[in-house]
């Protein structure tokens, strides 16, 4: 699955979700229209509710791009 499918997912299915790198969090909607297209296009895996990250060329897991965080929600 590629990066961008994954994003697409969360966004389809309106996971309460942040995905938090190194400087920030992020809504998956706004990485879909941030990163460039190569990146788009790199080889991930979701680890639902742990993180993000990029398959090497190998196979493996690789980089950790983003670690999945829950929404908090505001109480009515």
């Amino acid at each position: 699955m590629v990066l961008r499918e994954i994003l697409k997912e969360i966004v389809e299915n309106e996971n309460p979700i942040l995905l938090c790198d190194r400087n920030q969090d992020w809504e998956a909607g706004a990485l879909l229209e941030k990163l460039s297209e190569p990146m788009l296009k790199r080889q991930a895996h979701m680890q639902p509710g742990l993180y993000i990250a990029l398959i090497s060329e190998g196979g493996y897991l690789g980089e950790v791009l983003y670690r999945v965080k829950a929404k908090e929600t505001k109480p009515n």
